[in-house]
Order: structure tokens, then sequence, then C-alpha cells
């Protein structure tokens, strides 16, 4: 019963990804609890986050649930694929908005072209 945590979250993301032989697991226990880093093929990492990371807050949560049965506390770690590289955030000053512009210099903008 010790280990129902790791076999939960095996089950959940070999479900949800197309290349279920690459899914690895590893678990480790120690004073602040137990943790298990995940590592899944690149292509399935979308899969495994979710939109706005919907999917690995669920899945969080579901271990936190098993880990409260157990008297233990599970957290989940999702290692980045090697090679990966994160898209450039466009950083914009805070108090700036997008322009919007009526319907007229829309129209205006049109019949300049």
């Amino acid at each position: 019963m010790q280990e129902a945590d790791k076999e939960f979250l095996e089950y959940v993301v070999k479900a949800l990804v197309d290349n279920p032989n690459d899914v690895k697991l590893d678990r480790t226990v120690d004073e602040m609890g137990v943790l298990i880093s995940l590592t899944v093929n690149p292509a399935d990492m979308g899969k495994i986050i979710g939109r706005m990371g919907n999917t690995a807050k669920a899945i969080r949560t579901l271990l936190r649930i098993i880990g409260m049965k157990n008297n233990a506390r599970v957290n989940l770690k999702i290692n980045e694929p090697e090679g990966g590289v994160r898209p450039e955030r466009v950083e914009r000053p805070m108090n700036s908005a997008p322009t919007l512009k009526t319907v007229d210099q829309a129209m205006e903008d049109l019949k300049g072209i």
C-alpha cells in the first residue's frame, strides 16, 4: 500500500499520453513527505500540463487526496524535457493596455489603404 500513489499516477498519466512507454516515475521519501518526479516524452508535455496548467493541478490534487488517506504528504514534480526551450515572454508595461479604436477610426484607417 506504500506505493499506491505511484501506481495511481502511472495509471492516470499513461492513459493521457500518446507514448506510454516513455513515462518514467521516480518516488522518493524524506522528512518533507513523498516526492514523485514525472518524466514524459516531450511531445506529451502539453497533455500532462493541460491548458493553463489545469491538468497538472488536478493530478496534484488527486495525489494529495491519496496521500491524506495514507497519512503522507505527496508532491508531484514534472521534469522538463532535455533540450526543451521555453518560449520567450513578451513583456509590456503594467499600465499599458492595448489601444482600442472606434469603428469610425477603423473605417478611416481602411480608407487610407
